[in-house]
């Protein structure tokens, strides 16, 4: 039997020992937030026509914007985490001139719309150099090759900031023992630190794609929404709400949700098997 007893500000369950008020108050913030959450996507399923969401995998054009979403998310974020790594460990080890300013210009993807981005794109192949690039073979603008480009830039601010985040609460003592072991500054990032930072690095790889997949803002801008073309899941939600297919557009936006849950779901499983980062 779990007897409450009141003490001061303190709940006593006699199995469970003391919660305190601010503890109850803080479950109950938690339950109503994700309570919150399960009702709008819940609300998406109940009116949702299975009929029509079964017929999204008959249409030509759906799936293929499903296949552009995979294959331009997963190579924008391999993009990011290949990016990331140097970019994070400069940030997190150096201290030089310019280092918080480099560290702000880092973060300004997150904190811009990205339709800002989409924008400032399309701006800057309209320049000399743009035109020159274009002109070179490598076609950007309104191509497929330009939805990887504007994922990139949007996305790989995100997996900076994680992975820079598992370099600032590494140990750096254990880097130090390394080197006076004999390890050149190489020979302990590759076999000391990035083993160390192992999660970290996946983590900013599983937020990068997850942000991608559901970029809008400046695929509109800078890709557009061609059919079969540059049409990405994203904007398919859009051209299809756009001439009234509601139903559509929430099967679509269903699958981006599961998307996302079973990639969270998967790395989270994954991540429990966690590699020290040191004392």
């Amino acid at each position: 039997m779990v007897i409450w007893r009141k003490r001061r500000n303190r709940i006593r369950i006699s199995r469970y020992g003391f919660i305190s008020l601010f503890d109850i108050f803080s479950f109950f913030i938690t339950v109503f937030f994700v309570g919150s959450l399960l009702l709008l996507f819940g609300a998406a399923v109940v009116f949702l026509d299975f009929h029509e969401f079964r017929a999204i995998f008959q249409s030509v054009d759906l799936r293929f914007a499903l296949r552009l979403s995979l294959i331009t998310s997963t190579i924008s974020a391999i993009l990011a985490v290949f990016v990331s790594v140097p970019v994070s460990y400069v940030l997190s080890r150096f201290d030089f001139p310019g280092r918080t300013i480099l560290d702000t210009f880092v973060d300004i993807p997150i904190v811009l719309p990205p339709l800002v981005f989409g924008l400032c794109l399309l701006v800057f192949f309209r320049t000399p150099l743009g035109q020159f690039i274009e002109n070179t073979g490598f076609r950007f603008v309104y191509q497929p090759a330009g939805i990887v480009l504007a994922q990139f830039f949007i996305i790989a601010p995100y997996a900076v900031r994680t992975v820079k985040a598992s370099f600032d609460s590494m140990n750096t003592r254990i880097e130090d023992v390394a080197r006076t072991l004999g390890y050149s500054r190489a020979g302990v990032f590759l076999k000391v630190t990035l083993p160390m930072v192992r999660n970290g690095i996946v983590a900013g790889g599983v937020i990068a794609w997850a942000v991608a997949i559901g970029l809008f803002g400046p695929m509109m801008v800078f890709v557009g929404t061609t059919r079969q073309r540059t049409e990405v899941l994203a904007t398919s939600i859009y051209l299809e709400l756009s001439v009234g297919h509601i139903q559509s557009a929430l099967a679509i936006a269903l699958i981006l949700i599961v998307l996302s849950v079973v990639l969270l779901v998967t790395f989270k499983k994954f991540s429990r098997s966690k590699v020290p980062i040191g004392e």
